[in-house]
């Protein structure tokens, strides 16, 4: 009886005033699964590059979305059991008189006194639809962070977990002509057993952070179209086309019109066809980032992408891209907006990628979660290569299937949506995570799920030092075998050691294996000024890039670095006044986009080794 009760709570209809639904008891099976739908894979239906938005024509359900703050969690707790009784209105909750905000968006940004809520949000939009017969309507969040539970005129379509990916519905079966209501719960509760867990240094933006869009699509439609060059090839590209439903023996067809190529092929029993094409396409690079328009078709169902084509691998202590040798000039970047708040859209990320490609970088790290969608294009676009990562970060609960099992699925998600994007090339799993056997267990599991989802990308994770003896800093990190470049964190001259003594360290890596530095650096407010022994001074942190950078370029295998970070963001755990202030200040541009000192050493150093004959 507790259960069903509590079960009816949450469709919460005392917020959405709509009347019992008999039919909820049927839901009450989704809602007790606390693996909700499999991490976005609802109804047959996942995520896969046929649904993105940039290839497709979607109905938008962007814009004002009615929103009501739930601190308490009374939409899913056992009360108002008078829900059944008819006349009851509890105007308190009424969607029609709350408040709007334009989604995409997080709250934090949209009212000055949720810059600090991190609970559950219910936000509704309505919209009108007109059915058409032999159709599939599909409905797809792009993120929303942290936890999902979506309900359409009242039927909960199922939950999912994960801020960063995205996640779809098969909606056919429930829209007519008519006007909708879609109610979404976002909660952003922070939880141990989540990922991130309890714990990150970055501000936690709830909301519905990403797109919203319908997809209108045949009955049997492509899910997934793929194409990329064949590992260690240039001059063949491999691929397939995905079915949204299991059918054998269908044709699925991949043409690219300017190179003259193109393929057909029959489904299996997966509904999955596969392709082979001998082609000698103009490879993507930072240099000259190249895209051809690729066409996917099957039945009624067909799109078209552009795509670039490259390879990317390690070869002894050298990363090579398109078989040359290749040296990852970076910065690590969130995906926050100059000043705060998730970024929600292409333009809100274009200063940073400016800022970026002024400091002489051709490499982003995207840390620490996938970043939206629009971003990574506008990065491949401009040249960039690009870190992707998922958020396993610092001390997660290593020995909880659960959790390893959202890890995986966000991995998936990750993977699967940009698959096509030439521009990632470096898969990431984790960062600073803590030694042990569970860890190990953990993250070796989860890199040899990554090679079997992406033959052709680079496996990284953001590792730490590990033995420090004397001046020698020895990386011991267990899961070096399972990657293929060698990244770690260190923080000499900031956290330990001062910004002179950094020169003086060298690292012992005993891999045959590149060496990406992942994070270096130090802290600065823009504008103070004082000697360069004086910590939060520009003049300080500008010592500290010269030196790190000193100590660092005689590393053997040096083959990128990515200084954190580019600009000071948001973050809970740097409250220091007059400093600080919620920002943390390791940027080399302030939140207002002002340059700092270090930005111009960063800069030159980068300028110079352009200027190194190649190797």
């Amino acid at each position: 009886m507790v259960k069903s009760v509590f079960c009816l709570s949450l469709i919460f209809v005392h917020a959405l005033l709509w009347a019992y639904d008999p039919s909820t008891a049927d839901i009450a099976k989704v809602v007790g699964d606390k693996g909700g739908l499999r991490g976005g894979l609802g109804c047959g239906v996942d995520v896969g590059t046929g649904l993105d938005p940039f290839v497709r024509d979607p109905i938008s359900l962007n814009g004002p979305w009615s929103y009501i703050l739930d601190p308490q969690d009374f939409g899913a707790a056992e009360f108002y059991k008078d829900l059944r009784q008819d006349g009851v209105k509890l105007v308190q909750h009424d969607f029609d008189r709350a408040p709007t905000m334009n989604v995409p968006t997080d709250w934090n940004s949209v009212d000055r006194s949720l810059l600090y809520y991190e609970g559950p949000m219910w936000l509704r939009r309505k919209f009108s639809w007109t059915a058409r017969p032999g159709r599939r309507a599909i409905l797809r969040f792009g993120a929303v962070n942290y936890r999902a539970d979506v309900w359409l005129d009242g039927k909960l379509l199922g939950s999912h977990e994960g801020g960063f990916t995205p996640f779809a519905f098969d909606v056919t079966s429930l829209l007519a002509n008519k006007t909708h209501s879609l109610v979404v719960r976002a909660d952003a509760t922070r939880h141990p057993e989540s990922i991130p867990c309890m714990a990150f240094d970055w501000w936690n933006y709830g909301g519905i952070t990403r797109d919203v869009a319908l997809f209108d699509l045949p009955e049997t439609y492509i899910a997934e179209g793929v194409l990329q060059c064949a590992k260690g090839r240039l001059d063949v590209l491999e691929g397939c086309v995905r079915l949204s439903d299991a059918r054998a023996g269908v044709t699925a067809s991949v043409k690219i019109p300017e190179l003259d190529v193109s393929a057909e092929a029959k489904t299996d029993a997966k509904g999955i066809a596969r392709f082979r094409i001998e082609a000698k396409p103009e490879l993507w690079s930072p240099e000259k980032p190249r895209f051809y328009e690729v066409r996917f078709a099957c039945g009624p169902d067909a799109f078209a992408d552009q795509i670039g084509f490259r390879t990317i691998e390690v070869k002894g202590k050298k990363i090579l891209l398109n078989g040359k040798q290749v040296f990852f000039k970076g910065v690590s970047l969130h995906n926050e907006k100059l000043g705060g708040g998730r970024v929600a859209k292409g333009s809100d990320a274009q200063r940073q990628l400016e800022l970026a490609k002024d400091l002489g970088c051709n490499f982003l790290r995207l840390a620490h979660y996938p970043h939206d969608e629009a971003t990574v294009r506008a990065a491949e676009r401009q040249g960039f290569m690009v870190w992707s990562e998922i958020p396993v970060y610092w001390n997660i609960q290593w020995t909880n299937e659960a959790t390893y099992a959202n890890a995986e699925r966000q991995l998936c998600d990750m993977v699967r949506r940009d698959v096509n994007r030439a521009g990632v090339v470096v898969w990431s799993l984790a960062n600073e995570t803590p030694y042990g056997a569970a860890r190990d267990k953990f993250l070796s599991t989860l890199a040899k799920k990554a090679r079997t989802l992406d033959m052709t990308r680079i496996i990284s994770m953001a590792m730490e030092i590990g033995d420090v003896k004397g001046d020698v800093c020895t990386i011991t990190d267990t899961l070096n075998p399972y990657v293929d470049i060698v990244s770690f964190n260190q923080y000499i001259g900031w956290y330990w050691a001062g910004a002179d003594e950094a020169a003086r360290f060298v690292f012992k890596i005993p891999y045959d294996k590149p060496v990406v530095i992942s994070e270096f650096g130090g802290g600065a407010v823009y504008g103070r000024h004082g000697p360069k022994t004086e910590r939060w001074t520009e003049e300080y942190q500008a010592e500290l890039y010269r030196f790190n950078l000193e100590m660092l370029s005689r590393i053997d295998g040096l083959s990128g670095l990515t200084p954190w970070i580019l600009f000071d963001f948001r973050s809970p755990r740097r409250p220091c006044p007059g400093i600080q202030d919620g920002f943390n200040r390791k940027g080399l541009v302030s939140e207002k986009g002002e340059k700092k000192l270090a930005f111009d050493v960063m800069r030159r150093f980068y300028e110079a080794l352009d200027r190194k004959p190649a190797r």
